[in-house]
């Protein structure tokens, strides 16, 4: 199970980190799995802003997030970490974290993954 958390409103410009722990599996589990932030807006489909392979490499799919975004993770917390800095408006929507199930980065990237657990809402005031 994911959990994600630490959105709220923050001004344009601020920063924000996100946290999702996996709850129910062991850390040697988790290591071996591949992350992806995904978020959606209102009146729009789920997109992957963030992935992280199991072996550390890193993927920002969107151009809009590369530079601002950085995914990071804590095998011994069973945690991905999301840090945002200069938000800005359209970065709000609801993040949702998720994994391969040890399938391969590559289904994280076509959204092939586990169950959806619950978002947090983050929203970016101009």
């Amino acid at each position: 199970q994911l959990q994600a958390s630490g959105g709220g409103l923050v001004q344009a410009g601020g920063s924000m980190r996100l946290s999702c722990t996996a709850s129910g599996i062991t850390e040697n589990t988790f290591s071996g799995y591949s992350l992806g932030w995904f978020r959606q807006a209102p009146g729009k489909q789920r997109e992957l802003v963030a992935g992280m392979s199991d072996s550390g490499m890193t993927h920002y799919p969107e151009d809009s997030v590369k530079g601002r975004f950085t995914i990071s993770r804590d095998n011994s917390k069973n945690t991905v970490y999301l840090q945002m800095n200069s938000l800005k408006p359209e970065d709000t929507a609801v993040y949702y974290c998720n994994t391969d199930l040890g399938r391969g980065y590559y289904h994280v990237v076509v959204g092939q993954v586990g169950d959806w657990g619950q978002g947090t809402q983050v929203t970016v005031s101009s």
